[in-house]
């Protein structure tokens, strides 16, 4: 195995779930992490000031109707970061979401999509941007679409909180609420730890692209709720889902990980294990 660099590394929503963490994990492991946090639409931060730009700031709610506001932050204002990026030779990784799958049933990088809410199209619309020239950037650029991502310290994410946190929650107070139908609704599963993990370890290769970050085995929200019941002695109660959600989620998810392995060795742990670790 190489010796790994330690690198100067901005971060844009560095405040957020996944951004605390990933920030924690790279600071750990000897690299400068500078947090920057974004203020107004013209507020860019220097890229050439650093090795790699990691953009992770976005509004990420999945139930957001304001479109302009989405596409302004989520599509226009990373089309110009990682412009700035290239001019200035600083590498780029950046967050995009499984979300762009839809309910293709098919979860391959260069497979079909189809985004079920505006936020998943404003995540698309910039990968298909950074895929139509791939081949033209001078620095490495690389998105990550990540999985049903969930861990420790998710207050951040509120009502966008996983399964996994919403369960845990309720779980302490004797009652997990489920919806119904919900051993019908499997998803991949990816526990913020590996995530900072494919981040960091692919700052060392000398590759492009957009990859999948899931673990590739995906459960039902059924079987999340009863591994929580069971750590917790909870019970759970069925109820019906709010007619404004029907529709608006992905009833399957699989991360296909072939472009991730080519790249990087990675063992993803399970919900399971992820319990009886806290």
């Amino acid at each position: 195995m190489g010796e790994r660099l330690v690198m100067k590394i901005c971060l844009t929503g560095y405040k957020g779930f996944i951004g605390s963490h990933l920030g924690m994990q790279l600071a750990k492991e000897g690299h400068e992490v500078i947090g920057f946090r974004w203020e107004n639409p013209n507020h860019f931060p220097d890229p050439s000031l650093y090795d790699w730009v990691i953009h992770l700031g976005a509004i990420t709610s999945t139930t957001e109707r304001n479109v302009d506001k989405i596409l302004k932050t989520n599509l226009e204002y990373s089309m110009k970061l990682l412009e700035m990026c290239d001019t200035m030779g600083t590498n780029f990784q950046y967050a995009s979401s499984a979300s762009v799958y839809g309910n293709t049933g098919n979860f391959k990088e260069d497979g079909d999509v189809y985004p079920l809410n505006a936020y998943a199209w404003s995540k698309y619309l910039f990968d298909r941007f950074v895929n139509s020239i791939m081949g033209e950037f001078k620095v490495l650029v690389q998105g990550y679409r990540y999985f049903n991502v969930y861990g420790n310290n998710e207050e951040s994410k509120g009502d966008q909180a996983s399964p996994v946190t919403k369960f845990a929650n309720q779980a302490k107070t004797g009652k997990i609420k489920l919806f119904e139908n919900s051993d019908q609704y499997l998803r991949d599963f990816v526990c913020v730890d590996d995530v900072c993990a494919v981040h960091s370890k692919m700052l060392n290769k000398d590759v492009s692209g957009i990859f999948n970050v899931g673990t590739g085995a995906p459960i039902s929200f059924q079987k999340v709720a009863e591994l929580v019941a069971k750590k917790y002695n909870a019970e759970i109660e069925i109820i019906p889902m709010p007619a404004k959600l029907q529709g608006q989620y992905q009833t399957y998810t699989s991360a296909d990980l072939t472009e991730l392995n080519k790249n990087i060795e990675h063992k993803f742990k399970t919900v399971e294990e992820f319990l009886n670790a806290n």
